[in-house]
């Protein structure tokens, strides 16, 4: 075994890593899954989400910013984890006006696949019903729902660290908090292309390309046939 080999458990299960990677990259390289919204491959951990909650030696981390560490005890699949990343999915259904069977992102959608993999009919929580959450349709290629946005920041760090652009970012606070462009009207006066990866990165139907609405039909999409981190789970040793 290398000296740089890291061994640690997820579950009881022995999982071998090397320093420097987090506990969620291990667990992937392991077929081992960590449910993730604000995680994706290419941008740096940022911890937003909270959906990768796990118990390390009896304390709640995230499993997407926290590094490994020799002899660590990571506990993922309790039913106290489950039940408290339930409660945030919950959430995030009726902060925002998500109507999945008009979403083209459907059978697409991670916040969806995650609502099925984890057996929510219905969330728990009385709905919000923000009034406003306006669409921007000014671009050509590209449109923003903001009923659909979960704050993920994927698409801020997607434009400013793949991008090189900084065409994204939050603006206000608390309930008031939203995602805004660089540009004192709308999308049309950023300098966004269909082609940024910004536009691709977007968990949910918030940030979706013009044009080529439901080329792929419903029932032929990522997640109608296999549950969202069956490729990761694949991979089990």
């Amino acid at each position: 075994m290398s000296e740089h080999t890291i061994t640690f458990e997820i579950d009881g299960v022995e999982v071998r890593a090397s320093h420097g990677q987090t506990v969620m990259v291990a667990a992937d390289v392991a077929g081992i899954y960590i449910p993730r919204l604000c995680a994706f491959d290419g941008l740096p951990p940022y911890g937003s989400c909270r959906v990768c909650t796990v118990k390390i030696n009896g304390r709640f981390q995230s499993a997407c910013t926290q590094p490994v560490a020799e002899g660590i005890i990571v506990e993922n699949e309790t039913e106290e984890l489950l039940e408290f990343r339930r409660n945030i999915i919950d959430m995030l259904f009726v902060e925002g006006n998500h109507f999945c069977m008009f979403c083209e992102k459907s059978g697409n959608c991670e916040l969806q696949a995650l609502a099925y993999r984890f057996g929510i009919a219905a969330p728990k929580y009385p709905y919000m019903f923000p009034a406003d959450r306006n669409v921007d349709a000014s671009h050509k290629d590209i449109f923003i729902d903001h009923n659909r946005c979960i704050l993920c920041a994927r698409c801020v760090r997607a434009s400013r660290d793949l991008d090189g652009k900084n065409v994204f970012q939050f603006v206000g606070r608390g309930p008031g908090k939203r995602i805004a462009v660089n540009a004192q009207a709308k999308l049309v006066d950023t300098n966004i292309d269909v082609s940024d990866k910004a536009v691709e990165v977007c968990p949910v139907g918030a940030i979706l390309k013009k044009h080529v609405g439901f080329t792929i039909p419903i029932g032929q999409r990522k997640y109608d046939h296999e549950p969202i981190g069956a490729d990761i789970e694949a991979n089990k040793q």
